[in-house]
Protein backbone atom coordinates (compact mmCIF):
# COMPACT_ATOMS: atom_id res chain seq x y z
CA UNK A 1 0.00 0.00 0.00
CA UNK A 2 2.95 2.32 0.61
CA UNK A 3 3.85 2.27 -3.09
CA UNK A 4 0.28 3.16 -3.99
CA UNK A 5 0.32 6.09 -1.57
CA UNK A 6 3.65 7.36 -2.92
CA UNK A 7 2.34 7.03 -6.48
CA UNK A 8 -0.62 9.22 -5.57
CA UNK A 9 1.76 11.70 -3.98
CA UNK A 10 3.75 11.90 -7.20
CA UNK A 11 0.57 12.40 -9.21
CA UNK A 12 -0.57 15.18 -6.89
CA UNK A 13 2.92 16.71 -7.08
CA UNK A 14 2.89 16.68 -10.89
CA UNK A 15 -0.46 18.47 -11.05
CA UNK A 16 0.67 20.94 -8.39
CA UNK A 17 3.84 21.61 -10.37
CA UNK A 18 1.87 22.50 -13.51
CA UNK A 19 -0.41 24.88 -11.62
CA UNK A 20 2.51 26.45 -9.78
CA UNK A 21 4.38 26.97 -13.05
CA UNK A 22 1.40 28.78 -14.58
CA UNK A 23 1.12 30.96 -11.47
CA UNK A 24 4.85 31.72 -11.47
CA UNK A 25 5.02 32.35 -15.20
CA UNK A 26 2.18 34.87 -15.10
CA UNK A 27 3.00 36.72 -11.87
CA UNK A 28 6.63 36.14 -10.85
CA UNK A 29 8.46 36.07 -14.19
CA UNK A 30 7.56 39.70 -15.14
CA UNK A 31 9.07 40.85 -11.82
CA UNK A 32 12.25 38.87 -12.53
CA UNK A 33 12.49 40.66 -15.88
CA UNK A 34 12.27 44.03 -14.12
CA UNK A 35 14.90 42.90 -11.61
CA UNK A 36 17.23 41.96 -14.48
CA UNK A 37 16.63 45.37 -16.06
CA UNK A 38 17.56 46.96 -12.73
CA UNK A 39 20.74 44.86 -12.55
CA UNK A 40 21.70 45.97 -16.06
CA UNK A 41 20.95 49.60 -15.23
CA UNK A 42 22.96 49.72 -12.02
CA UNK A 43 25.79 47.86 -13.78
CA UNK A 44 25.91 50.59 -16.41
CA UNK A 45 25.87 53.24 -13.67
CA UNK A 46 28.81 51.54 -11.94
CA UNK A 47 30.68 51.46 -15.25
CA UNK A 48 29.98 55.15 -15.84
CA UNK A 49 31.38 56.05 -12.41
CA UNK A 50 34.49 53.97 -13.07
CA UNK A 51 34.94 55.59 -16.47
CA UNK A 52 34.62 59.05 -14.93
CA UNK A 53 37.14 58.19 -12.22
CA UNK A 54 39.52 56.75 -14.82
CA UNK A 55 39.24 59.85 -16.96
CA UNK A 56 40.20 62.06 -14.02
CA UNK A 57 43.24 59.95 -13.12
CA UNK A 58 44.29 58.91 -16.61
CA UNK A 59 44.07 55.20 -15.73
CA UNK A 60 42.07 52.95 -18.05
CA UNK A 61 38.88 51.66 -16.42
CA UNK A 62 38.11 47.98 -16.27
CA UNK A 63 35.25 47.05 -18.57
CA UNK A 64 32.49 44.83 -17.19
CA UNK A 65 31.43 43.11 -20.36
CA UNK A 66 28.30 41.09 -20.64
CA UNK A 67 28.63 37.38 -20.00
CA UNK A 68 28.25 35.33 -23.12
CA UNK A 69 26.72 31.93 -23.62
CA UNK A 70 24.02 30.33 -21.57
CA UNK A 71 20.36 29.90 -22.41
CA UNK A 72 18.20 32.70 -23.71
CA UNK A 73 15.65 34.35 -21.45
CA UNK A 74 12.83 32.81 -23.50
CA UNK A 75 14.11 29.31 -22.75
CA UNK A 76 14.79 30.13 -19.10
CA UNK A 77 11.36 31.60 -18.40
CA UNK A 78 9.42 28.85 -20.18
CA UNK A 79 11.16 25.50 -20.54
CA UNK A 80 13.71 26.04 -17.77
CA UNK A 81 11.23 27.32 -15.20
CA UNK A 82 8.62 24.73 -16.18
CA UNK A 83 10.96 21.77 -15.77
CA UNK A 84 12.43 23.12 -12.55
CA UNK A 85 9.07 23.82 -10.90
CA UNK A 86 7.55 20.47 -11.90
CA UNK A 87 10.59 18.47 -10.72
CA UNK A 88 10.62 20.33 -7.41
CA UNK A 89 6.90 19.76 -6.95
CA UNK A 90 7.33 16.06 -7.73
CA UNK A 91 9.99 15.83 -5.01
CA UNK A 92 7.69 17.59 -2.53
CA UNK A 93 4.84 15.27 -3.54
CA UNK A 94 7.00 12.21 -2.86
CA UNK A 95 8.14 13.62 0.49
CA UNK A 96 4.55 14.47 1.32
CA UNK A 97 3.47 10.89 0.64
CA UNK A 98 6.24 9.51 2.87
CA UNK A 99 5.29 11.85 5.73
CA UNK A 100 1.64 10.94 5.25
CA UNK A 101 2.43 7.22 5.36
CA UNK A 102 4.35 7.64 8.61
CA UNK A 103 1.65 9.83 10.19
CA UNK A 104 -1.38 7.78 9.14
CA UNK A 105 -2.82 5.96 12.14
CA UNK A 106 -0.33 7.60 14.54
CA UNK A 107 -1.84 11.04 15.10
CA UNK A 108 -5.19 10.15 16.59
CA UNK A 109 -8.59 9.59 15.11
CA UNK A 110 -8.16 11.73 11.98
CA UNK A 111 -9.76 10.92 8.64
CA UNK A 112 -7.60 10.23 5.60
CA UNK A 113 -8.70 13.43 3.88
CA UNK A 114 -8.22 15.67 6.91
CA UNK A 115 -4.79 14.20 7.59
CA UNK A 116 -3.76 15.12 4.04
CA UNK A 117 -4.64 18.75 4.72
CA UNK A 118 -2.85 18.68 8.08
CA UNK A 119 0.33 17.30 6.50
CA UNK A 120 0.20 19.83 3.65
CA UNK A 121 -0.28 22.71 6.08
CA UNK A 122 2.46 21.50 8.39
CA UNK A 123 4.94 21.10 5.54
CA UNK A 124 4.07 24.53 4.12
CA UNK A 125 4.61 26.21 7.48
CA UNK A 126 7.75 24.34 8.56
CA UNK A 127 9.51 23.99 5.19
CA UNK A 128 8.69 27.37 3.68
CA UNK A 129 6.82 29.95 5.74
CA UNK A 130 9.08 29.84 8.81
CA UNK A 131 12.37 30.01 6.83
CA UNK A 132 10.76 32.66 4.60
CA UNK A 133 10.16 34.92 7.62
CA UNK A 134 13.89 34.99 8.41
CA UNK A 135 15.34 34.69 4.91
CA UNK A 136 12.68 35.88 2.44
CA UNK A 137 12.99 35.19 -1.26
CA UNK A 138 14.70 37.71 -3.53
CA UNK A 139 14.80 37.96 -7.33
CA UNK A 140 17.79 36.09 -8.81
CA UNK A 141 19.29 39.33 -10.10
CA UNK A 142 19.50 40.69 -6.53
CA UNK A 143 21.54 37.84 -5.03
CA UNK A 144 25.04 39.02 -4.17
CA UNK A 145 27.95 36.71 -4.95
CA UNK A 146 29.56 37.38 -1.57
CA UNK A 147 26.45 36.48 0.47
CA UNK A 148 24.57 33.90 -1.60
CA UNK A 149 26.49 30.90 -0.21
CA UNK A 150 26.06 32.00 3.40
CA UNK A 151 22.39 32.78 2.87
CA UNK A 152 21.73 29.42 1.20
CA UNK A 153 23.38 27.46 4.01
CA UNK A 154 21.54 29.42 6.70
CA UNK A 155 18.25 28.95 4.88
CA UNK A 156 18.73 25.18 4.58
CA UNK A 157 19.73 24.99 8.23
CA UNK A 158 16.55 26.78 9.27
CA UNK A 159 14.45 24.48 7.05
CA UNK A 160 15.91 21.37 8.71
CA UNK A 161 15.58 22.75 12.23
CA UNK A 162 12.03 23.98 11.62
CA UNK A 163 10.95 20.56 10.31
CA UNK A 164 12.61 18.80 13.26
CA UNK A 165 10.96 21.14 15.76
CA UNK A 166 7.55 20.58 14.16
CA UNK A 167 7.98 16.81 14.47
CA UNK A 168 8.97 17.33 18.09
CA UNK A 169 5.92 19.52 18.69
CA UNK A 170 3.61 16.85 17.25
CA UNK A 171 5.24 14.21 19.45
CA UNK A 172 4.90 16.46 22.50
CA UNK A 173 1.24 17.06 21.75
CA UNK A 174 0.59 13.34 21.53
CA UNK A 175 2.35 12.71 24.87
CA UNK A 176 0.35 15.45 26.62
CA UNK A 177 -2.97 14.44 25.06
CA UNK A 178 -4.03 12.12 27.88
CA UNK A 179 -3.03 14.54 30.67
CA UNK A 180 -4.24 17.83 29.25
CA UNK A 181 -6.81 16.86 26.63
CA UNK A 182 -6.51 17.29 22.89
CA UNK A 183 -7.15 21.05 22.79
CA UNK A 184 -4.78 22.05 25.61
CA UNK A 185 -2.10 19.62 24.42
CA UNK A 186 -2.26 21.14 20.94
CA UNK A 187 -1.93 24.67 22.35
CA UNK A 188 1.07 23.72 24.49
CA UNK A 189 2.81 21.98 21.57
CA UNK A 190 2.12 24.89 19.21
CA UNK A 191 3.40 27.40 21.78
CA UNK A 192 6.56 25.36 22.25
CA UNK A 193 7.16 25.32 18.50
CA UNK A 194 6.63 29.07 18.20
CA UNK A 195 8.99 29.84 21.10
CA UNK A 196 11.69 27.55 19.74
CA UNK A 197 11.42 29.13 16.27
CA UNK A 198 11.57 32.62 17.77
CA UNK A 199 14.79 31.73 19.59
CA UNK A 200 16.27 30.31 16.39
CA UNK A 201 15.46 33.47 14.45
CA UNK A 202 17.12 35.60 17.11
CA UNK A 203 20.24 33.43 17.16
CA UNK A 204 20.74 33.00 13.42
CA UNK A 205 22.41 35.94 11.63
CA UNK A 206 20.53 38.23 9.27
CA UNK A 207 21.67 38.56 5.66
CA UNK A 208 20.79 41.77 3.80
CA UNK A 209 21.17 41.51 0.03
CA UNK A 210 18.89 44.31 -1.15
CA UNK A 211 21.03 46.97 -2.89
CA UNK A 212 20.63 50.54 -1.76
CA UNK A 213 21.11 53.70 -3.85
CA UNK A 214 24.36 54.05 -5.80
CA UNK A 215 26.17 57.28 -5.00
CA UNK A 216 29.23 59.04 -6.43
CA UNK A 217 32.20 60.38 -4.45
CA UNK A 218 30.25 63.53 -3.56
CA UNK A 219 27.42 61.47 -2.10
CA UNK A 220 24.99 62.30 -4.91
CA UNK A 221 22.60 59.49 -5.81
CA UNK A 222 23.27 58.45 -9.40
CA UNK A 223 21.03 55.37 -9.40
CA UNK A 224 18.13 54.57 -7.11
CA UNK A 225 18.04 51.49 -4.90
CA UNK A 226 15.95 48.49 -5.83
CA UNK A 227 12.23 49.46 -5.73
CA UNK A 228 10.63 48.33 -2.45
CA UNK A 229 7.24 47.70 -4.06
CA UNK A 230 8.80 45.40 -6.64
CA UNK A 231 10.58 43.40 -3.95
CA UNK A 232 7.35 43.19 -1.93
CA UNK A 233 5.41 41.87 -4.91
CA UNK A 234 8.08 39.28 -5.70
CA UNK A 235 8.06 37.95 -2.15
CA UNK A 236 4.27 37.99 -1.95
CA UNK A 237 3.91 36.04 -5.20
CA UNK A 238 6.70 33.65 -4.19
CA UNK A 239 4.73 32.85 -1.05
CA UNK A 240 1.59 32.54 -3.15
CA UNK A 241 3.29 30.03 -5.46
CA UNK A 242 4.17 27.82 -2.50
CA UNK A 243 0.61 28.05 -1.18
CA UNK A 244 -0.69 26.99 -4.60
CA UNK A 245 1.70 24.02 -4.69
CA UNK A 246 1.05 22.70 -1.18
CA UNK A 247 -2.70 23.36 -1.33
CA UNK A 248 -2.96 21.48 -4.62
CA UNK A 249 -0.93 18.56 -3.29
CA UNK A 250 -3.02 18.40 -0.13
CA UNK A 251 -6.39 18.59 -1.88
CA UNK A 252 -5.58 16.29 -4.81
CA UNK A 253 -3.87 13.75 -2.57
CA UNK A 254 -6.82 13.84 -0.15
CA UNK A 255 -9.22 12.92 -2.96
CA UNK A 256 -6.96 10.16 -4.27
CA UNK A 257 -5.93 8.59 -0.98
CA UNK A 258 -9.41 8.61 0.52
CA UNK A 259 -10.58 6.28 -2.25
CA UNK A 260 -7.64 3.98 -1.65
CA UNK A 261 -7.85 3.84 2.14
CA UNK A 262 -11.64 3.77 2.27
CA UNK A 263 -11.58 0.86 -0.16
CA UNK A 264 -9.03 -0.97 1.99
CA UNK A 265 -11.16 -0.35 5.07
CA UNK A 266 -14.31 -1.68 3.40
CA UNK A 267 -12.43 -4.79 2.27
CA UNK A 268 -11.19 -5.35 5.82
CA UNK A 269 -14.68 -4.98 7.27
CA UNK A 270 -16.27 -7.29 4.72
CA UNK A 271 -13.60 -9.91 5.40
Amino acid sequence: MEKQIIGRGLLAGALAGLLTFVFSRLLIEPIIELAIDYEDGIGEAHQALEDAAAASTGIAAHSHGADGGGFSRAIQMNLGMGIGVVLFSLAIGALFAVVYTVAYGRVGNVSARLLSLYVAGGMLVSLYVVPFLKYPASPPALSLDETIRQRTLLYLLLVVLSAALLVGAVYLGRRLNEKLGAWNATLVAAAGYVVAIAVLMLVLPTVDETPGPLTDEAGTIVYEGFPADLLYEFRLYSLGAQVVMYATIGLVFAALVSRLLDGKRQDALSA
